[in-house]
C-alpha cells in the first residue's frame, strides 16, 4: 500500500502572533513541531506500511524550515518526504492550500512512479483549528473520504475506518483510493532512536515549486486565489472579578460564599 502523509509544520506555542499587515502567521523566530494530529495520521500510515508494505512519503507546504519538520517524519518510519514551497503559495488560505497540496500530491506520484492508495491528514492543524484541508484535498481529487478516524484496517483492497463520532464510534469502509482525516489515537506515535534521527538527517529533501507541478493554476494559489480573508485579529482581553475573602473562620467563609452567590443569582 502505497501511502502519502499531508503533514504541516505549526508553532509550539500558545502565543500565536499574526502580522497585522498580511494577517497571516508570524513563523520566524518561534520554534515549531509537527502539527500533533498529523502524528498519529503518520502513526497510522506507518503501521499499515508495516503489515501491507509498500512506500510511505510524506508531503509537507511551507517554508524552507519545514524540512526539519519532514525529517522528523522521516526518522519514525517515512521512506521519503517533500516540501511543497514558493512565494507565490505565501498566504494560501485553506482552499488554496488544499488545491496546491492536491496538484503536488499527483506531481509526487509522478516523480515516484506510483499512485497513493491512501492519503492520510491529521483532523486539523493546531494553529489554524479549521479541519478543512483534508476534506478539501479529497473534493480536488474527486476521492472517497472519511474523516475523524480512531483506526484503519485494510482488507480486501478497501479500508475499515472507526471513525469517532459523540456517542461512540461508527464503522466505515471505503474503496482505495481515498482520503482519510485522523484524531488522536487510542496509542501514541513512536518515538524516533539516534539510529533513525542520524539516518533522517541524511536524507535529501527535494523542493516542489509551481514549475515542478506542470498543471498547477497560480490564479489558485497564495493571497490573490484565497476567498477567504482575515479582516481582523485580537486578544480578548480577561477580567478579574473574583472576591477573595481573607482572615475568616471557615463556617463564616463559608457562609459568605453563600451569601454572595444567593446574591448573583447562582444558587
Amino acid at each position: 500500500m502505497n501511502i502519502c502523509v499531508c503533514m504541516k509544520q505549526v508553532p509550539d506555542t500558545n502565543e500565536i502572533k499574526v502580522d497585522p499587515v498580511t494577517h497571516t502567521l508570524v513563523r520566524k523566530g518561534v520554534p515549531s513541531i509537527v502539527n500533533p494530529f498529523d502524528t498519529y495520521a503518520q502513526e497510522v500510515g506507518v503501521r499499515l506500511k508495516e503489515k501491507l508494505g509498500g512506500k510511505l512519503i510524506v508531503i509537507s507546504m511551507g517554508p524552507e524550515q519545514a524540512k526539519e519538520a519532514i525529517k522528523s517524519c522521516l526518522a519514525v518510519g517515512a521512506d521519503a518526504g517533500y516540501l511543497i514551497s514558493s512565494r507565490n503559495f505565501g498566504g494560501s488560505d485553506t482552499l488554496a492550500t488544499s488545491y496546491i497540496l492536491s496538484q503536488a500530491i499527483q506531481a509526487v506520484e509522478e516523480k515516484e512512479g506510483l499512485k497513493f492508495d491512501l492519503i492520510l491528514c491529521g483532523k486539523q492543524a493546531t494553529d489554524g483549528d479549521t479541519a478543512q484541508v483534508g476534506p478539501e484535498i479529497a473534493e480536488h481529487l474527486n476521492l472517497p473520504q472519511i474523516t475523524y478516524a480512531l483506526d484503519i484496517l485494510e482488507k480486501d483492497g478497501e479500508i475499515q475506518v472507526k471513525r469517532e463520532y459523540d456517542a461512540g464510534y461508527d464503522m466505515i469502509a471505503t474503496k482505495l483510493p481515498a482520503v482519510v482525516t485522523v484524531v488522536k489515537l487510542p496509542y501514541e506515535p513512536r518515538y524516533p532512536t539516534i539510529k533513525s534521527k542520524m539516518a533522517a538527517k541524511k536524507k535529501d529533501i527535494p523542493v516542489l515549486t509551481e514549475a515542478d507541478i506542470p498543471a498547477i493554476d497560480l490564479t489558485f494559489c497564495g493571497l490573490h486565489g484565497s476567498p477567504t480573508r482575515v479582516k481582523k485579529t485580537f486578544t480578548p482581553t480577561r477580567e478579574k472579578n473574583g472576591v477573595k475573602l481573607a482572615g475568616m473562620e471557615p463556617a463564616d467563609a463559608a457562609k459568605e460564599v453563600v451569601k454572595l452567590l444567593d446574591d448573583a443569582k447562582l444558587l
